[in-house]
């Protein structure tokens, strides 16, 4: 793109506060973007701002022609309305595809969304690369989040799967994941899933990123996922490690939703 038309992606961040999560994923896609040659622009607020301020923030990025995507670093501080925030975001530039319409339109068939959610769409891709097959499988998502689980659980329909949702208020969650043959876990909840909740040969993917305290790690931390990888890992076909599995394939997808903008923006094929 740069060598024809001049041109390159740009996204833009906007990150509220410095928590220490954020910053290290933000610290990442930005990385990314460099590495891949897509302009990036930060704009980062203190944790008291107002939410009249991030609305400035955002029209700045939508007016900006150089920028074609726009993340709001999730979460925010609890007294800004994080569903306001989101809705706000220039149909067009929202490459995290969290926007009421691009949610819509996923679940309707015959309608396609400008962007898909990135982790559910690099879940998809994970598995299709892999060679897993999801036509007529059946597949559970351990999680119900606008985030990651309802989208994750409308993709794998829209690739035929016949899906099944646990969540907090489901009788059985062991008996009805093991009878799945994908697995799909973003409940936040270290180590849920056990090998016994799984049938063997079953392809896991394990969304979940907790931090637990450790010592010995340099931040007094270190993150483990939503399935006990060591028991799963001797049930499972194949199994997503944390970190190091959904999370990179995630910021992929971020920086392939913000090049299909720059070319819907640019008229570039």
């Amino acid at each position: 793109m740069k060598n024809s038309i001049g041109n390159v992606p740009g996204l833009a961040v906007i990150m509220v506060g410095q928590g220490r999560d954020s910053q290290t994923y933000v610290r990442k896609k930005l990385g990314a973007c460099e590495e891949a040659g897509i302009q990036s622009k930060i704009s980062t607020l203190p944790d008291n701002c107002t939410e009249d301020q991030v609305l400035n923030a955002l029209s700045c990025f939508h007016e900006d022609p150089s920028i074609h995507g726009i993340l709001v670093q999730l979460p925010l501080p609890q007294h800004l309305d994080e569903g306001k925030i989101l809705n706000s975001v220039q149909l067009e530039k929202d490459v995290d595809g969290f926007h009421p319409i691009n949610m819509g339109n996923l679940a309707m068939w015959g309608r396609e969304p400008l962007f898909l959610p990135c982790t559910p769409k690099g879940c998809i891709e994970l598995l299709i690369r892999s060679g897993v097959e999801i036509s007529g499988k059946k597949a559970v998502v351990i999680g119900r989040s606008n985030i990651v689980g309802l989208p994750t659980s409308l993709l794998l329909q829209r690739h035929h799967a016949i899906v099944s949702v646990v969540h907090a208020f489901t009788r059985n969650p062991e008996q009805i994941t093991r009878e799945a043959d994908i697995v799909v876990a973003a409940a936040g909840v270290p180590n849920l899933v056990r090998g016994s909740w799984l049938k063997p040969g079953a392809v896991v993917l394990d969304v979940g990123t907790n931090p637990v305290k450790d010592p010995s790690c340099e931040y007094g931390h270190r993150l483990i996922g939503d399935v006990c990888y060591e028991e799963a890992s001797r049930v499972a076909s194949a199994i997503t490690p944390v970190p190091g599995g959904v999370g990179p394939v995630t910021v992929a997808m971020l920086l392939l939703n913000t090049l299909e903008s720059a070319k819907r923006a640019y008229n570039f094929t």
